[in-house]
Parts: C-alpha cells; sequence; structure tokens
C-alpha cells in the first residue's frame, strides 16, 4: 500500500534539505524557514525523501502533485503487458497433421504475445528414449522460429519433456505509442494532402499561363493579319 507523503505541519523533524518549486536546490534549512516559504509562496511543503538525512522537501502544489502521480500510475497501469504463459502439450508419437494443429496454437500465443510451455508426454517405453521428445522440441522450436525462440531449452521433468518458448519480434503497442503513431499517421497524411493541392495549384498556373500565351500570340496574329490588310488596301 502507497502512504502518503507528510505535508506542512506533519513533517516533524527540525531541519531539512529544500527544493525549491522549480527544481531549484535551496539547501538545508530549518523547517519552520520552509514553512513560512511555503505560505509565502501560496504553496505546499511535501516530504519527498523521508529516509534520507535531513529528509528532503518539496514546495508544490501538493492538489496538482496528487492528481499527476494518479495520472502516471493510470498510464503505467494502461502500459503493463501482462503476458500469460500458455501451455500445449504433445505425445511422441504424433502424426503430421497433429503436429500441425499444436503447432498453429503455439503461434498463434507468440502471436498474442504470450510465453508457452511445450510439453512431450513420455509414456512406459518412451521414458527410456527421451531424445525422441527432444528432437520434436527443436523441431518445433525450428518451425516456430519466426514467431519465437527458446527460452528454456528442452529438459527432462519427470515422465516428461518441457521447453518454454518466449515472444519474438511481438512489441505489445502501449496507448502512448498508438496515439504518437495515430499522430504521426495524420502528419504524413495532411502532409500528402497539401502536396497534392500544392501540385494541383501548380498545374492550374501552368494552364493559365499557358492559356494566357495562346490568347496573346492570337491576339498578335489577328493584329498582324489586320495591319497587313489596311497596308494592301492602302497601297
Amino acid at each position: 500500500m502507497i502512504t502518503e507523503p507528510r505535508i506542512n505541519d506533519e513533517i516533524r523533524t527540525p531541519q531539512l534539505r529544500l527544493i525549491g518549486p522549480k527544481g531549484e536546490q535551496v539547501g538545508v534549512i530549518a523547517t519552520s524557514v520552509a514553512l513560512n516559504l511555503a505560505r509565502e509562496a501560496n504553496l505546499d511543503l511535501v516530504e519527498v525523501a523521508p529516509n534520507a538525512q535531513p529528509p528532503v522537501a518539496k514546495l508544490i502544489d501538493y492538489g496538482k502533485y496528487k492528481y499527476n502521480e494518479k495520472i502516471k500510475a493510470r498510464e503505467a497501469r494502461r502500459n503493463q503487458s501482462t503476458a500469460e504463459v500458455k501451455e500445449i502439450r504433445f505425445r511422441l508419437k504424433i502424426d503430421d497433421h497433429d503436429f500441425e494443429v499444436k503447432k498453429g496454437h503455439v503461434t498463434r500465443f507468440l502471436n498474442g504475445g504470450d510465453k508457452v510451455k511445450v510439453t512431450i508426454m513420455l509414456r512406459g517405453r518412451e521414458q527410456s528414449r527421451p531424445v525422441g521428445g527432444v528432437e520434436l522440441l527443436q523441431r518445433l522450436a525450428e518451425e516456430v522460429e519466426e514467431f519465437g525462440s527458446v527460452e528454456s531449452q528442452p529438459r527432462q521433468d519427470g515422465r516428461n519433456i518441457i521447453m518454454v518458448l518466449a515472444p519474438k519480434g511481438k512489441k505489445v503497442q502501449t496507448q502512448s505509442e498508438q496515439r504518437r503513431r495515430g499522430a504521426e499517421s495524420r502528419a504524413e497524411r495532411q502532409a500528402r494532402q497539401a502536396a497534392r493541392l500544392n501540385a494541383k495549384r501548380e498545374a492550374q498556373a501552368a494552364a493559365a499561363e499557358a492559356e494566357s500565351k495562346v490568347s496573346d500570340a492570337t491576339a498578335n496574329k489577328t493584329s498582324s493579319q489586320k495591319t497587313t490588310s489596311k497596308e494592301g488596301s492602302n497601297a
């Protein structure tokens, strides 16, 4: 259980090491002086390191401090990925179809971010030749190496042989990462839209310029024709 820090008059030590509201080191001063500074600044004196010699306290807004700590704790809980250990059991004498089915389960668990404990169950005389179980586990590890790696090598455990696989290359995105990626995607979309808009404007400007040149050329040609016609009439 997390205990609340001592604040203001709850701090009983005669002196403490004070940290200012911006993180600056004030130094070792009497607790009564620190309390006066807190009142003058309309802040709280909060003991942040009670076991230090002398204890360390900081001038902060305790209400805002508690709110920020609550937000941090909530984010920490959200960012935790609770991986489970799943178990898949094989018989030593397993046909190819069943092997593929169980391999699919292993792959799905690894993709989900869970570890997988693979157990080979030995019966009767199989217990005298555990090497067959080791070879089966090695085959499985090789065929799922894209999704997981061997965390615990095959070993005999009583009548069974076990191996543990851990997810490989599987990153569980936290909400902050998802928000960051979403912001990056939005920025990329906006950049592409801006580029398309600029290209469209440039194309329109080029078309307008070309149209203007054609119009000027037509006007010049018409003017030239009129001049030639007039000169012919005068002649």
